[in-house]
């Protein structure tokens, strides 16, 4: 990345200003403000986050906002209610009371001499999807969004379910939230700060159980779900994926669906902003947002509303690895989605295991219930080894359909397989990988689905299955732009089983696949296109005092047969330098089960946070737990605070919770 030191304005930063909203609350901003912007106001951007201006998101804040504010946009982070240095108690995600609270906010930083009435909202994951969110409540002085790594649907493609199976990261995101919310404000800026992080303790909500109790797509997940109401957005749209995320369906949709000005572009990313992302390689992602504001927020002729509609990152077919640097391929640019440019190709599963050549088959599926290891992260973020490995070892406990050598193939788009099977079991899932399927035997992951089988007619209505009866399923995979080399295969690989990224069904099935067949979005054409190269503003001064460390491994206990996966991310510590601030952090996780006992299921995941200054030194200690019987699921989590060497603050919470056809 391009480091830029000159910029059209001087930008002048002001790290805590108050945003008093009508209830009384104050919300803390750091604002970068132009030089000069009260006599000449300018647009404004904001980005509404949980996780903290002064220590969560310096680091990408000072790759980002002093570059816009540079080139003429007053920008502001504002800390969410009852998070980092704001006022407040914070109760779930994306709550009726944020989105107001965010609406509020756009209403006064309009009404400032320095702006201009217009006001833009950005940002990734929580702060992309809020900004869906919010541009569907229209506020008035709301005229353009940038929103990256978001969904558009809460229930089907966010970090809680997926095709109606219960995803381990609605855990694991939650402790890291647990985490995340305990800490206290800073004393260099609230003088209160040990009275609110006090109170922040006591109330401090454990988002796993509130998330557990709501198994179907009923009002609480249609609430936030834009597709609700795809014309209920009126903003400008740029929206921006990664391949290498978790939410790779939301950019597509969004293209699609919306009658607002929208433009979609999809990289090799993990879950990063693109101007600093990996897999590399990066783009130019703040100059493609400047045009954006430009066009929309000052009303400048940049041609913007021109650009292709839809621009994805064609992959080339690479050998499996946890982790890449850099992921070969090419820019390609389309008019928008669906595309002229990508036709269907149907090719039926057959006997002997045949993709592409039909018949009668009767293929007999009980996976063991560690299959699933080789998956990697759901969303990989940390820069560790997270991504999905060779698949080989999960093939080898699924039901695997291959194709004979193909041609050179694009793929551009979600495929979707459709099954003929029988279950033994009134519940039941499975679990589809796309595989390439190299010439030596490596497997690697192309794209995935899963479906909870009593799920497979309404995630709203769900209805068990009737044991020894057929029935036809269909299972979308993630979209995704994939070219497979000449002379390679395709694989279809299912299971009934996909730990530790779901959790299991309380019995074990054994399904029979009688039939079925995969259609396969295949581009041909599309023009090829490049992005500038990637800049940002001057990076944080921060001094290293323990470096990041990530850890991966998969333990069996050869006396009980327990398969574990244990996750250490350790991410070190360090000290501003701009205001002095020592903040660490680690985390781990550890998920264990028994490849013969869906009810041997169990996570368990461990946050130590610290905060420090000179003689000030404070930590939060969060642990929680996750297991289950046949008729409930079982949760406990713990949170202490320490000043010092003494612990001010021990709570716990222990939560039985009903499954419901899960």
């Amino acid at each position: 990345m391009k480091t830029v030191t000159r910029f059209p304005h001087a930008v002048r930063e002001i790290p805590d200003m108050g945003i008093v909203l009508k209830d009384g609350c104050r919300l803390s901003a750091r604002v970068w403000l132009p030089e000069g912007a009260e006599a000449h106001p300018v647009p404004a951007v904001l980005e509404f986050l949980p996780y903290r201006k002064r220590d969560g998101t310096t680091v990408r804040d000072a790759l980002t906002h002093p570059y816009l504010a540079g080139h003429g946009y007053a920008c502001l982070r504002v800390d969410m209610r009852g998070n980092g240095d704001s006022d407040g108690l914070m109760e779930d995600e994306y709550t009726a009371q944020e989105l107001a609270d965010a609406c509020e906010v756009i209403a006064w930083i309009a009404a400032q001499p320095w702006c201009s009435g217009s006001v833009g909202m950005m940002g990734i994951s929580w702060g992309g999807f809020n900004s869906l969110q919010v541009a569907a409540l229209q506020p008035p002085a709301l005229k353009a969004i940038v929103t990256l790594c978001s969904t558009v649907d809460r229930f089907a493609d966010d970090i809680h379910y997926k095709g109606g199976c219960l995803l381990n990261e609605n855990l694991g995101w939650g402790a890291t939230m647990w985490a995340y919310s305990s800490r206290p404000p800073d004393p260099a800026l609230r003088p209160d700060w040990r009275e609110v992080w006090l109170e922040r303790l006591e109330a401090e909500p454990f988002l796993p159980a509130l998330w557990l109790r709501h198994q179907r797509r009923d009002a609480y997940w249609r609430h936030g779900s834009v597709c609700e109401d795809f014309s209920a957005i009126k903003a400008a749209v740029l929206a921006v994926g990664g391949w290498g995320d978790s939410y790779k369906n939301a950019v597509p949709q969004l293209v699609q669906h919306l009658a607002a000005p929208t433009k979609g572009i999809v990289g090799p990313w993990v879950h990063k902003y693109p101007h600093f992302a990996v897999p590399k390689p990066r783009i130019g992602f703040l100059q493609e947002t400047l045009r954006w504001w430009g066009r929309w927020l000052k009303g400048e002729e940049n041609g913007a509303e021109g650009d292709p509609g839809y621009r994805v990152y064609l992959m080339d077919g690479v050998r499996p690895a946890s982790w890449y640097d850099h992921r070969p391929g090419r820019w390609v640019a389309l008019d928008g989605w669906p595309a002229k440019e990508v036709s269907t190709q149907h090719l039926p599963l057959g006997p002997g295991g045949a993709l592409g050549k039909g018949g009668h088959f009767d293929v007999t599926l009980a996976s063991p219930q560690h299959c699933g290891s080789a998956g990697g992260e759901f969303c990989a973020m940390w820069l560790g080894p997270e991504m999905p490995g060779d698949q080989r070892a999960d093939d080898a406990l699924s039901a695997c359909f291959d194709s004979g050598p193909m041609p050179a193939t694009d793929l551009l788009g979600a495929p979707v397989l459709r099954l003929k099977l029988k279950s033994d079991n009134p519940l039941a899932q499975v679990a589809v990988r796309l595989n390439h399927l190299h010439p030596d035997g490596a497997s690697t992951r192309i794209t995935w689905g899963v479906l909870n089988l009593a799920h497979r007619h309404s995630h709203a209505d769900p209805v068990p299955l009737k044991p020894g009866e057929e029935v036809e399923v269909t299972v979308p995979l993630d979209h995704i732009a994939y070219r497979l080399p000449e002379g390679h295969r395709l694989r279809v690989a299912v299971s009934s089983a996909y730990w530790p990224m779901l959790w299991p069904s309380p019995e074990t099935a054994t399904l029979t696949l009688t039939g079925g067949a995969l259609d396969l979005p295949v581009l041909e054409g599309g023009e090829v296109t490049a992005f500038p190269e990637a800049e940002g503003a001057t990076p944080l001064k921060a001094r290293a005092i323990r470096e990041a460390a990530h850890v991966r491994r998969t333990e069996i206990d050869q006396r009980t047969g327990t398969v574990s996966l244990v996750i250490e991310d350790d991410f070190g510590a360090s000290e501003n330098l701009e205001h002095g601030l020592v903040t660490g952090s680690v985390a781990r996780e550890r998920w264990d089960i028994h490849p013969d006992d869906p009810l041997s299921a169990k996570g368990w995941a461990h946050w130590t946070e610290e905060l420090g200054r000179g003689d000030w030194v404070v930590r939060t200690e969060a642990r929680c737990a996750m297991w289950s019987d046949k008729e409930n699921f079982h949760l406990r989590a713990e949170l202490e605070a320490w000043e010092g060497d003494r612990m001010i603050l021990s709570r716990s919470v222990e939560e039985s919770i009903p499954r419901d056809h899960l």
